[in-house]
């Protein structure tokens, strides 16, 4: 008896570049996703298009961004090309110089469905592909400051993280019959995973009759995570404290070596985040999307420490007008917030309750079924 042939994997480009974190986490989230909800029947191909295509300078902005974002160049670029009419000008005037990289990385990944997690690919595309045209989809990986470069009519379809960012999309000509809230894709994990809290805590040595604050700044512990850890430090407040330096080596030694007046525990590179999250009380971060996404889905009290200049305003914002956080870019005003919470209990149980009615923790699968939607295959 002849075997039945065994059929294709639909073949799917998620264009992304390491312009920080958020990008590629989102992206890695969604292949995560496709492979659970429809197992085997997607190829999926990340591209960095940055690096791996476009001419200098432009392919070096994965290095490029942190040092603009720490000096504050960052934010005044995205202000002053934060327009419908300027962000068609300047992508009208880039093109010339990107159009041979962009054609190429066309030719070299033959895709039913082309999916962009970042801004500024999203008017080079269509404009490459006039001749042949694709069907490609915007994931917006940002939650509410969206740029104008997120938003291209041509487009079939852009799915948004909140109603805050739709109502900018909107702003920018976007139908909003071309528009979906969905929420931004994060690891299953933090949506699966289900932890005994007390043994977890155990395991790792937390007090198990203190508040837990979890202190992070990202995979490369960025931001001024050294000044909030010494100034929660020198405050003598009644908790413990989780600080998660990330890569960032001379940070943890750093700490480490620091004479605590709390009980402290210290932490490099974790891939538990998940669990980290499910054993604290509260959550001490920088205003990216991802990990505010995160802390909503683990439903964490959130106090925000540092932004992005124009990109995490939005964030900030959207945070304190739903009560699940409060905006403390000061040391001593994170130690305030603290302190304020740790002596009204009633206030960390509110803000926890209106963390977690914004989580969306399943819009990473809702995506995927998005994806399949748009190449005709059914759940």
């Amino acid at each position: 008896m002849d075997e039945e042939p065994t059929q294709a994997k639909r073949r799917l480009l998620f264009l992304f570049s390491d312009t920080g974190g958020g990008h590629r986490a989102a992206t890695e989230a969604m292949i995560e996703a496709l492979e659970l909800e429809f197992p085997g029947v997607f190829d999926c191909k990340m591209v960095d298009f940055f690096r791996d295509y476009y001419p200098a300078p432009w392919r070096f902005a994965p290095e490029i961004y942190p040092p603009m974002t720490k000096v504050g160049m960052w934010g005044l670029a995205y202000r002053t090309s934060d327009g419908r009419g300027r962000a068609r000008a300047l992508t009208g005037l880039q093109y010339p110089y990107l159009r041979r990289g962009v054609r190429r990385l066309l030719a070299d990944n033959p895709a039913e469905l082309i999916i962009s997690v970042h801004p500024l690919v999203n008017s080079t595309l269509p404009r490459a592909m006039r001749k042949h045209p694709l069907p490609f989809i915007t994931v917006v990986t940002d939650m509410v400051s969206t740029h104008a470069f997120w938003f291209d009519r041509r487009a079939d379809l852009i799915v948004v993280p909140t109603s805050w960012a739709k109502e900018r999309a909107i702003h920018f000509g976007i139908p909003a019959g071309n528009l979906r809230v969905v929420g931004l894709p994060v690891a299953d994990r933090f949506a699966a995973s289900q932890i005994d809290r007390q043994a977890w805590r155990a395991e790792q040595h937390w007090d198990e009759n203190l508040p837990a604050a979890l202190l992070i700044g990202g995979g490369d512990g960025m931001g001024p995570l050294k000044r909030v850890a010494k100034a929660i430090n020198d405050a003598r407040l009644p908790l413990q404290l989780a600080v998660i330096c990330g890569r960032n080596e001379e940070l943890k030694a750093s700490l480490e070596a620091l004479e605590w007046n709390i009980p402290a525990h210290i932490y490099g590179f974790t891939r538990e985040m998940p669990s980290f999250m499910a054993g604290a009380d509260m959550l001490i971060t920088k205003a990216g999307p991802g990990t505010i996404s995160e802390g909503f889905i683990k439903g964490l009290p959130l106090i925000l420490y540092s932004k992005v200049t124009g990109q995490e305003d939005g964030n900030v914002e959207y945070v304190l007008e739903n009560n699940a956080g409060v905006w403390a870019p000061r040391p001593r005003e994170v130690v305030d917030a603290l302190r304020t919470w740790l002596e009204n209990p009633e206030a960390i149980s509110a803000a926890a309750a209106a963390s977690l009615s914004l989580a969306r923790p399943n819009a990473a699968r809702e995506i995927a079924r998005i994806i399949a939607e748009q190449c005709g295959v059914q759940g």
